[in-house]
């Protein structure tokens, strides 16, 4: 029996339409906001004690912790998926303050943080690897029974950078533990040679940014500064354990 043309016609378009939906999917879109993104554990504990993302406050800045990195002395990360540098409030108040200085001077130059604020457990970490390889373990890293200023988030390592990421020659690597990484000797290491006029003058720059905005430099490190004295930090700040 053959069915009229309008039947036939009405069945074809049917079908094609069903056809055309199994060919196109619904798909949905999942947007991560976040507060969703994962955090590792120490971030939430630096967050909890209410110290500040050094680059969310100050864009500018680079960050390169050695410590979640086998690339520093210890050849050891003790840091894990920590990427972020922080501070307390003031104390990134005070490193915005030398970041305008060094780029007054000279703006194809930034900052470039090695480590910043680092909680007890991991000084403890630090410590007990230093004790097992170094015989002299105090001139390497502080007791964690005494405390550090970076425990309380208050002092940072650090150096010069250009705005491409690279490093400008501080006469010694980070974390270099003789002489010539000591600013209270640089003019006998500059009269005997160990260091360059051109490393000296790197070094003189970023001390001028750092100490202008108020901070302290270690005599025995050039990249170690501290925010304010020992005394001070324990009446200021709350250790981080």
């Amino acid at each position: 029996m053959k069915l009229p043309i309008v039947i036939l016609i009405t069945l074809f378009l049917h079908c094609s339409c069903k056809h055309e939906k199994a060919l196109t999917p619904k798909t949905e879109t999942t947007i991560i906001t976040k507060e969703e993104k994962t955090i590792s554990a120490l971030e939430k504990q630096m967050i909890k004690a209410g110290l500040v993302n050094v680059q969310e406050k100050i864009p500018g800045i680079l960050v390169d912790l050695k410590y979640s990195s086998t690339d520093n002395f210890l050849n050891a990360d003790v840091y894990g998926d920590l990427q972020n540098a922080y501070l307390q409030p003031d104390v990134c108040d005070k490193l915005e303050k030398a970041y305008h200085n060094l780029i007054s001077n000279d703006s194809s130059l930034t900052l470039l943080i090695y480590d910043a604020t680092r909680p007890v457990s991991v000084q403890q970490k630090m410590w007990d690897i230093v004790q097992a390889n170094y015989p002299e373990k105090s001139k390497y890293v502080s007791n964690p029974k005494n405390g550090s200023l970076h425990n309380y988030g208050a002092a940072v390592d650090i150096t010069l950078a250009t705005r491409a990421g690279k490093p400008l020659d501080m006469g010694t690597a980070f974390d270099f533990f003789g002489a010539a990484a000591e600013p209270q000797q640089e003019n006998a290491l500059l009269a005997s040679g160990i260091l360059s006029e051109q490393q000296i003058k790197n070094r003189k720059l970023l001390r001028e940014a750092m100490v202008k905005a108020g901070f302290i430099q270690l005599p025995s490190e050039w990249w170690h500064y501290n925010s304010c004295s020992r005394e001070v930090v324990k009446e200021k700040y709350q250790i981080l354990k």
